[in-house]
């Protein structure tokens, strides 16, 4: 007898992916266990959520709180502050959510790979991604990637070759490339759609490729460069043209970390979405010191794709949003 879940009860992976699975997470504890990198957990739902205008988050009221509560989009906040507190280094395996990423590379709950270096300048800690890589795909080799400055990374493969980049050109680059330009664009979108469609898919074919000195106005949580204030200093590791981590050396400046929110809060109401509150317990923890450190975010569930050899990320999670 079949009830109405049909064949919807059954796990997306097979039981050689499962153990797969299995095995990249016992190499990952052992690579940081070897780097005497300390493993924490941090809350799933919390007060404040990501900024971000092209994040959206999943919130939810509990019984006797009168402000709502997030699914944590990354534990990025909770871990600043542990490193503020003293934890030293520290890396997480965490469940994080996002509102309507869903797709052959996206569900809306997957796995996120977070570490923190204190110390440890951000390019470093590029070449540290990479190591981790080259342990879980078994290829010495991906331990040596390639880097390349964003700039000239837009340059190579559109041809634009001036800062700022005008929507104008952007538009045109868009166009050439069989791209549709959104209506209602603003020039940081379409300088993203630009990466994410015609730049990203082309790289790390062979190797890794790290993507570095990201525009000032795509900084995130990152310091500036020092020398180059329209540069970040972020970092991006690509392979087989899939992002699979995002990192950068680390804002430590209270004021200009609350202004950059406070921002975030105005590219969202022009966006038509709803802004979110700065998170003051951050803010707090930047202004009581938060070391000198750089921090990356891996995509997990995009590493046992590679390892599995799929396009799909539902063959590597047991069950993935449509399964659930």
């Amino acid at each position: 007898m079949t009830g109405p879940g049909g064949q919807r009860w059954r796990p997306g992976l097979n039981r050689v992916t499962l153990a797969l699975r299995a095995a990249l997470l016992r190499r990952t504890r052992d690579f940081f266990a070897a780097r005497t990198v300390l493993e924490v957990e941090t809350p799933v739902l919390g007060r404040h959520t990501a900024s971000a205008v092209h994040i959206e988050s999943l919130q939810t009221v509990l019984r006797g709180y009168r402000q709502p509560f997030y699914l944590q989009t990354s534990p990025e906040y909770h871990m600043k502050r542990l490193l503020a507190a003293g934890s030293g280094d520290i890396y997480q395996v965490s469940r994080v959510f996002r509102d309507g990423e869903a797709g052959r590379r996206h569900n809306p709950e997957f796995t996120l790979l977070e570490w923190y270096r204190t110390g440890m300048p951000y390019l470093d800690l590029a070449t540290e991604v990479c190591e981790l890589l080259a342990c879980l795909l078994d290829d010495a080799a991906l331990s040596l990637p390639e880097c390349i400055r964003y700039d000239q990374t837009l340059k190579k493969f559109t041809g634009l070759d001036t800062q700022p980049y005008s929507a104008a050109q952007l538009s045109h680059v868009l166009d050439r490339g069989g791209i549709p330009v959104p209506d209602d664009h603003r020039g940081g979108e379409l300088l993203d759609l630009v990466f994410t469609t015609l730049v990203a898919p082309e790289l790390g074919k062979d190797r890794p490729v790290v993507i570095y000195q990201y525009p000032a106005e795509q900084a995130a949580l990152a310091r500036l460069c020092p020398d180059e204030a329209d540069r970040a200093e972020r970092f991006e590791v690509f392979y087989r043209g899939m992002e699979l981590a995002n990192g950068y050396r680390e804002l430590l400046d209270a004021d200009e970390q609350l202004a950059r929110f406070l921002q975030d809060q105005d590219l969202r109401r022009v966006a038509g979405r709803d802004p979110t509150e700065p998170d003051d317990r951050l803010i707090a923890a930047l202004a009581h010191g938060l070391p000198d450190c750089s921090g990356v975010a891996m995509g997990f569930d995009r590493v046992v794709m590679l390892a599995a050899e799929t396009d799909n990320i539902g063959d590597v999670l047991a069950f993935d949003t449509d399964r659930a």
